[in-house]
């Protein structure tokens, strides 16, 4: 199972979903998880991961997932492959048993041009970086997902979901 997740804050609030799907060209969920957490660190520039990383951990507890990947909105490295970001910080949480995807909108400071993806007729990319798969291989599956614009379906849809606060 893939499943794709993502955040939305209210105040010190956060909604969390998880959409899951078994392959990366999939048009539609399998299934949909939302959960809700409390006592949500600040956003800091760079520490990202303080306040996304116990949201996804908590999503992954209540509702007793385990999936292959986990595809975060974010990135796993800040700088494509050393500084450990969100998708690092949760990939060693883990214990290195699930593969991670972090697919970001925005480009971090000093991201390199071999990690951006252009999809559709899109002229800004998409930043994927990963851990527990090649970085070329998770462009290819990003790439593959079912959507014609910049923003894979499944993507755009987990972003939905948190933000309709359904949790």
């Amino acid at each position: 199972m893939i499943l794709a997740v993502d955040v939305d804050y209210k105040g010190n609030e956060a909604c969390i979903a998880g959409v899951a799907f078994s392959s990366w060209s999939d048009s539609e969920a399998m299934s949909v998880y939302a959960s809700t957490l409390s006592g949500i660190e600040e956003y800091v520039p760079g520490y990202f991961y303080r306040r996304e990383l116990p949201c996804i951990l908590a999503l992954l507890r209540e509702h007793e997932l385990t999936p292959d990947v986990i595809v975060v909105d974010g990135f796993v490295y800040l700088d494509g492959y050393e500084e450990a970001g969100l998708g690092k910080r949760l990939y060693d949480e883990l214990n290195g048993s699930v593969d991670i995807v972090g697919v970001a909108k925005k480009p971090f400071k000093g991201i390199s041009t071999e990690y951006e993806l252009f999809r559709g007729d899109s002229k800004k990319p998409l930043y994927v970086t990963s851990e527990g798969i090649p970085v070329d291989h998770a462009k290819a599956s990003i790439l593959s997902m079912h959507g014609k614009y910049r923003e894979p379906t499944l993507l755009k849809y987990a972003d939905r979901v948190c933000r309709s606060w359904v949790c």
